[in-house]
């Protein structure tokens, strides 16, 4: 389990994120939804140790996240970050197998290939293994970035906004296969997410911040109701049952 435990961050003075605690529930999705600026981003980079809290502690096992050895700590948390330029000109093919460095450092054998393959095969990218990045659709390179930490093979898959500038196709398969390795795989994903119906439909949980703190912390249907969505977002937010799912109807408040 990943325990965080009054964590702080501040940007000059501001306290981006301010004495946050919550526990990230294991074989679930969780979503960390909110305004901008809520500490969203910055909340998940302390978890996957990009950035360091200025107090407090994230526990993976029990465990400072700080005292882990690089490798190990790579074995078990992946992160894809909001940003995913890279200055080299790769195929897809060799950005996956990147995903296998805490394993092979840089020398594949059986094992790696055989999850490089498995990854590509399971992001729907066989037929385009070969082709290079900026060839690609955004959306085609983003589901090769996810199918890289999918290589990693981490009980925890971090993802900082992946749905950003992908159309609604790409979205909802995005979501569909993050789903997927949680139900048939056993992963643990946590996302940061702008689109609140995503979250409604996909999370098992919903982690809610503003100004640097968490609001509400709970699953995903006592958090997907009017009056909790008010106090998040200082809005009116009608819901709608369709499917079983709450679809939030923000367009029209």
């Amino acid at each position: 389990m990943i325990q965080v435990k009054e964590i702080t961050k501040y940007f000059g003075k501001k306290p981006v994120v301010d004495n946050v605690s919550v526990n990230i529930q294991p074989g679930k999705i969780t979503s960390f939804i909110g305004p901008n600026g809520a500490g969203k981003s910055t909340l998940l980079s302390m978890v996957s140790r990009l950035l360091d809290a200025d107090t407090g502690e994230v526990l993976l096992d029990k465990s400072d996240v700080r005292k882990w050895k690089s490798d190990e700590f790579s074995k078990r948390i992946s992160i894809l970050k909001q940003s995913n330029y890279m200055n080299v000109r790769l195929t897809i093919r060799e950005l996956v197998s990147f995903g296998r460095f805490p394993y092979s450092k840089g020398r594949l054998n059986a094992e790696d290939i055989k999850m490089v393959d498995q990854a590509i095969e399971y992001m729907n990218l066989k037929d385009l293994e070969n082709n290079y990045l900026d060839e690609l659709s955004g959306g085609q390179r983003q589901r090769a970035f996810i199918a890289m930490v999918i290589a990693q093979d981490t009980e925890y898959i971090l993802l900082d906004e992946p749905l950003n500038n992908l159309d609604m196709k790409h979205s909802v398969q995005i979501m569909k296969i993050l789903r997927k390795l949680v139900t048939e795989l056993g992963k643990t994903v946590v996302i940061v997410l702008h689109d609140i119906n995503f979250a409604s439909v996909y999370s098992d949980y919903i982690v809610a911040l503003k100004n640097g703190r968490v609001v509400k912390d709970g699953p995903t249907h006592e958090i997907i109701n009017s009056n909790a969505l008010k106090e998040i977002y200082d809005m009116d937010i009608p819901i709608q049952e369709m499917n079983s799912c709450r679809i939030c109807v923000y367009f029209n408040s």
